[in-house]
């Protein structure tokens, strides 16, 4: 049960880079990411880069749909870049795509 998350940016997008497993032992630190993410990113879009992870529970899909509607009462957007088939297809299954965006790569931003 390991996390691992690095902030960087692309231009003039943030973007945090997740990797490692988003569950209920790591939810805490990735909801301070996020928190972090979406403070710095009030009226802009955030970006949440999903490709390395490994495990994404219930709870990790509520704190990103939970991180997506602050984002947009901030007057921002939110989006979810993924390549990982498993993961695109949760997102598919859930519905999240529907109330997210989900994103191939940062450049369809």
């Amino acid at each position: 049960m390991n996390i691992s998350l690095r902030r960087t940016s692309i231009g003039d997008v943030n973007v945090l880079v997740v990797s490692g497993d988003i569950d209920l032992a790591t939810i805490p630190q990735f909801a301070d990411a996020l928190t972090v993410l979406l403070r710095d990113c009030q009226r802009h879009t955030a970006v949440v880069d999903l490709d390395a992870v490994q495990v994404l529970d219930d709870t990790g899909l509520g704190v990103l749909l939970g991180a997506a509607a602050r984002s947009r009462a901030d007057g921002g957007d939110f989006v979810v870049v993924v390549t990982n088939e498993r993961l695109r297809k949760r997102f598919e299954d859930t519905l999240f795509d529907r109330v997210v965006q989900v994103r191939s790569t940062i450049a369809d931003i």
